[in-house]
């Protein structure tokens, strides 16, 4: 199955904080409606005529935008909710925040024990998915969580394990050599190991943010599916769902970096433009394009969730206040450009044939299938139960003959 179809991006403005108010900021970034966001430049003199045709402020349009009113839920529900199916049914998803330092991508992704972000809304919500479809598919669910800092990959669930190598197999997939996995089917499992990784992040006080991350966080969750009901061909669909709290799009002036932070923004600046130029060859509607992903790390990490078999959804974050109108008149234009994106989406899945020798295992299998669905039998209503386990051992007579 393929579809084609532009990728989602989404506005968010956060509240202006006391600190811009102290110094004297004023609110510049509005949201008109649903999706158009107005940004007016605060140089300008309203009374000047004669600049009145050639002025700064200038509207976006968005798949969806949010301001300072909007919540956790309304921003997850708009955005990520809808990619949930898929993926428990074999396609790949990808949700990105971008924007510059400060300005709430952390928030957006994690939240707060009070304002759960995308992650623990997310998962919640595939995990809950995965229970209603379980009677059916049996699924199996691992994550890891990285970062990449200064051009170099930590496992932020485990360290100690030094800096890792991205490598590329023989079916062109990029991966993280010796990175982490941990299986689990439960979502505040997840959480608890989100939250202690998310603390293992590179962090440092800027001018624009007193706990600014300086990594790329990425949090990937592989999701695989097959039918409880075993077959001599056997059908497994593997979803997987990457979610990227990125690090601060900025200038130095704005965070006032020196030293080693300086260097760190060079990085931080590095990857960002690279996945800037990324996005405008893949939303250059001129001709053949050619897309350069191997110019940092994180593009190469993310080549199949911008170009390649991936629904990606953007959330791109700004400050209202008028001190941040070059950082927000920049990330707008980036995130506006990223909307011409088309990707190709198509399901992942494997055929496994089972060999002779294979059946015993098989109708060991269905007779302990058989064996849960009798005891299902005793806590519900019987009639859907019974008909689920003569099908079952119909089947299971029928190989029996033909073995």
């Amino acid at each position: 199955m393929f579809s084609m179809d532009s990728d989602p991006v989404a506005l968010r403005i956060r509240p202006i904080s006391m600190a811009e108010l102290e110094e004297g900021a004023t609110l510049i970034a509005h949201k008109v409606d649903d999706q158009m966001i107005v940004l007016m430049d605060p140089m300008e003199d309203p009374d000047d005529v004669l600049r009145a045709n050639r002025s700064r402020e200038k509207s976006y349009l968005f798949d969806v935008a949010f301001d300072f009113a909007a919540t956790q839920e309304m921003v997850y529900r708009a955005t990520t909710k809808g990619l949930i199916e898929g993926i428990i049914s074999g396609y790949n998803a990808t949700i990105f925040a971008y924007g510059p330092t400060g300005c709430g991508k952390t928030y957006t992704m994690l939240g707060t024990d009070h304002e759960p972000g995308i992650y623990v809304q997310t998962l919640n919500d595939l995990f809950h998915a995965i229970e209603e479809t379980s009677n059916d598919m049996e699924y199996e669910v691992s994550m890891s969580y990285l970062e990449i800092y200064n051009e170099m990959i930590r496992d932020l669930l485990n360290p100690s394990l030094g800096y890792l190598d991205l490598r590329e197999d023989a079916k062109g997939f990029i991966q993280v050599a010796g990175i982490t996995e941990v299986s689990t089917i439960n979502a505040k499992e997840i959480m608890q190991l989100l939250m202690k990784g998310n603390k293992q992040r590179t962090q440092e006080p800027t001018a624009a943010n007193r706990t600014s991350s300086r990594s790329h966080a990425v949090l990937q969750v592989t999701v695989r599916q097959k039918s409880r009901i075993k077959n001599i061909m056997q059908e497994v669909r593997i979803g997987r769902l990457f979610m990227i709290d990125l690090a601060g799009s900025e200038r130095a002036s704005q965070t006032q970096n020196r030293g080693q932070r300086m260097k760190e923004g060079a990085h931080i600046n590095r990857s960002l433009l690279a996945l800037g130029n990324c996005i405008n060859a893949l939303s250059d509607r001129t001709g053949v394009k050619y897309v350069n992903y191997r110019d940092s790390k994180l593009t190469r990490l993310l080549k199949d969730s911008l170009g390649g078999n991936s629904r990606t959804v953007m959330i791109a974050h700004i400050s209202p206040a008028s001190s941040a109108f070059e950082e927000s008149r920049s990330t707008l234009t980036y995130a506006e450009r990223a909307k011409n994106i088309r990707t190709t989406v198509k399901r992942n899945h494997l055929n496994v044939s089972y060999h002779i020798a294979q059946y015993t295992s098989i109708i060991a299998e269905l007779h302990r299938e058989i064996h849960r669905l009798q005891c299902k039998i005793e806590q519900q209503e019987p009639r859907p139960m019974r008909s689920a386990i003569r099908s079952i051992q119909g089947r299971h007579i029928t190989w029996m003959h033909c073995l």
